[in-house]
């Protein structure tokens, strides 16, 4: 069986301010939409090669309109960014792409956590549990006619697999900056000042530069709550966690969210048992609930995993002198103590706190509930779902185990949010991203065309379930006979 992904995505609340900017300023903040929305708003791609020839006449342009371009006014940058990390990197592309001489600073190695200590490394581990299961799963293999004699796994070797893609994709982001022209700064970058950046070695920052506009990129760590010792080889965090060192007989991660549930998949898959501790009263309490209950059952039931749900790890004690680690327990809303694990290996998940316009430290991947959020603020909401048993494509593979569910607007068609937990979850929910950044409506989708057989099929049938009130009207001219 391959691995299930469980992925949602939302509608965005959108907040602007006025107040008089530059030219550069304006360059800076309309740079988003040179992503998601670049195609549909005509901004045009920029492949490496034009780079440095389109930032030469982008700045000679601008400096002969006295335009505000680099070093202007005595800034060195017009743009500098703290962290380069992926979200660090891509703002540094597009950047230059408008014509912005651009400095990004990085303390540690290019890629930031994604590319090195997260998405990146997981996927890779992911890739490898995936296809482990699947061998393991002896009625899977005979029911496609299919015998495997036997299966096992280097481990050292599948911890190089997802160093060695860490590495291969970290050298790819520091030649694509290098080549745009992105003057890359190693060093921890502090903000100093209005438009001013000292950056160096920490506690000693012996540079400093100045910038029109300043991006702040500096991404996270994993948190770790008082009362736990981490000692990087019994108890650990998700960074260690990725570098597979070991496997553990029986491993208890703290948190059950999406990072603690890719865990489960990789360790259990290599041979270990795995303990669940999570504070709140539900496993994956920031899952939709019905996409948790099904995740539930698919991916946790079926494998050696238990858990303790309410209650606190409160205390984390090392392996040591010949002692296992003890985790000791309280009960979530009372505080009073419950019981002490005995266990070898712990995983922890914290959060990054933002405003509701991110001002602080955008963390990625944050989706608010879409109906619940429509509930509060009084307008009407429909749901409708689709299941993988009746798509062609998954029933071919023996992974009818999948839900796709829609929240929208019968109002005016709107789509509010989508949940896919399933097969390829992780690249289907992309056609309801773009639907959301696009405000592409219900009606207008239901004429997008779904190859058969093809796993896409999943979200046609799902938009067209969704029933709008007669009398909203579309943009998208009905197809005609010829």
């Amino acid at each position: 069986m391959q691995s299930t992904a469980a992925v949602s995505v939302s509608a965005p609340a959108i907040a602007s301010g006025g107040g008089a900017r530059s030219e550069a300023a304006r360059r800076a903040s309309g740079l988003r939409v040179c992503g998601l929305r670049g195609e549909a708003l005509a901004c045009p791609s920029l492949r490496i090669s034009q780079a440095p020839a389109r930032l030469a006449v982008a700045r000679a342009a601008a400096a002969a309109t006295n335009g505000a371009v680099a070093g202007s006014g005595g800034f060195d940058y017009d743009l500098v960014i703290i962290g380069a990390g992926v979200g660090g990197h891509g703002a540094a592309l597009h950047a230059v792409e408008e014509g912005l001489k651009t400095a990004i600073i990085e303390g540690d190695v290019v890629g930031g956590t994604c590319v090195n200590r997260g998405c990146v490394p997981s996927k890779a581990l992911l890739a490898v549990s995936g296809r482990m299961r699947e061998l393991h799963d002896e009625h899977h293999m005979k029911s496609l006619g299919l015998q495997v004699s036997s299966t096992g796994y280097d481990r050292q070797a599948v911890a190089d697999h997802a160093n060695n893609l860490a590495s291969k994709i970290r050298s790819n982001l520091t030649n694509s900056m290098k080549a745009m022209g992105v003057d890359i700064l190693t060093g921890v970058g502090t903000i100093v000042g209005k438009q001013k950046v000292r950056y160096g070695k920490i506690g000693f920052p012996d540079k400093e530069i100045t910038a029109r506009n300043i991006i702040i990129a500096t991404g996270s760590v994993p948190f770790v709550p008082k009362g736990i010792e981490i000692d990087g080889k019994t108890v650990f965090t998700s960074d260690h966690a990725l570098k597979l060192e070991s496997v553990p007989d029986w491993i208890a991660i703290v948190g059950s969210g999406y990072i603690g549930l890719e865990f489960s998949d990789v360790y259990t898959a290599l041979g270990s048992e795995v303990t669940f501790v999570e504070a709140l009263d539900q496993l994956m309490p920031g899952f939709d609930p019905e996409i948790a209950k099904l995740a539930q059952r698919v991916l946790i039931n079926p494998r050696k995993i238990d858990y303790h749900t309410g209650v606190f790890a409160s205390k984390i004690t090392p392996a040591k002198d010949g002692k296992p680690v003890l985790i000791e327990l309280i009960d979530a809303k009372t505080k009073e103590h419950k019981e002490t694990l005995e266990i070898n290996v712990v995983t922890q998940r914290g959060f990054v706190p933002v405003d509701e316009r991110m001002r602080v430290m955008d963390a990625d991947g944050n989706v608010p509930q879409a109906r619940e959020k429509a509930d509060k603020e009084g307008f009407e909401v429909d749901v409708v779902k689709t299941s993988f048993k009746a798509n062609t494509k998954a029933l071919a593979e023996n992974e009818g185990d999948g839900i796709a569910k829609l929240i929208y607007r019968p109002d005016t068609g709107e789509i509010l949010g989508v949940h896919i937990l399933g097969l390829h979850a992780a690249d289907l929910i992309h056609e309801a991203s773009n639907a959301i950044a696009l405000g592409t409506t219900v009606q207008e989708i239901k004429f997008a065309v779904h190859a058969h057989p093809t796993l896409s099929e999943v979200l046609d049938e799902l938009f067209k379930a969704a029933k709008v009130n007669s009398g909203v009207s579309h943009s998208v001219n009905e197809p005609v006979a010829a």
